[in-house]
């Protein structure tokens, strides 16, 4: 009786992972429900197509276990190759080391200076809320609340991008929106605190950044992995 009911729950469990293969939900691919909808893969698990460091040259970290690592990948990002102005971002991203710092870049303008003309997307270890913690859109928008997991476990990332809207899922959660718009003075957000931004050497408003451009991942010193990265374009306020 014992034997029969292990062979029975060896072959649901075999069944469960054809039913996945079939329906597309291994890592790195799209779903048929993601195609049907026009999300594009932006990482295909296997190569680095599409991927360059942010000064223009090749990436020289190799894909580990089916993931973009950016960690001495010779460049401050690596970023892809296309820009994008509204869209939905999807990734998932995994470390290990607790002292964790790294981040996921977008609407970067100039690549020569992505720190200053373009967002960020906190990612970094540590249980707290704020500016610069995991999911913060950083140094700009605080985190409303944790959502992470443990150091070693995935999280799923979601970043959308519409005129001047911005807004952060982490692990499903809403975690900071901000409309670009109500930064309209230069170094300062809305709530009277400074942020770091500049161009020339000056203190930029938020309002008057690019809404479109590069998206990248950060070194900071610290091994992030990032897999499952997909886009969906928006158009006419989809």
């Amino acid at each position: 009786m014992w034997l029969c009911g292990w062979r029975l729950a060896a072959g649901l469990l075999v069944l469960s992972g054809w039913l996945a293969v079939a329906a597309g939900a291994g890592e790195n691919e799209l779903t048929p429900e993601e195609q049907a909808q026009g999300w594009q893969l932006l990482f295909n698990g296997t190569d680095l197509t599409g991927w360059k460091c942010s000064d223009g040259k090749p990436v020289s970290t190799p894909i580990e276990d089916g993931s973009l690592l950016p960690y001495q990948a010779g460049a401050y990002l690596i970023v892809y190759d296309k820009p994008f102005a509204d869209f939905v971002l999807k990734c998932d991203v995994r470390w290990e080391d607790p002292r964790c710092n790294s981040g996921v870049f977008f609407r970067i303008e100039n690549l020569a200076d992505p720190v200053n003309t373009g967002f960020e997307v906190q990612v970094a270890a540590g249980r707290g809320v704020g500016k610069h913690a995991f999911g913060a859109i950083y140094d700009l928008v605080p985190t409303t609340r944790f959502a992470g997991r443990e150091n070693g476990e995935w999280n799923q990332l979601e970043i959308r991008c519409q005129g001047p809207e911005i807004s952060v899922k982490l692990n499903g959660i809403d975690v900071a929106r901000m409309n670009c718009d109500e930064f309209d003075k230069p170094g300062v957000c809305p709530d009277g605190a400074k942020h770091k931004f500049e161009l020339n050497s000056q203190p930029r408003a938020i309002k008057d950044f690019a809404r479109a451009g590069y998206i990248g991942f950060q070194d900071h010193g610290h091994k992030v992995w990032y897999r499952n990265v997909k886009l969906l374009e928006l158009n006419n306020g989809g």
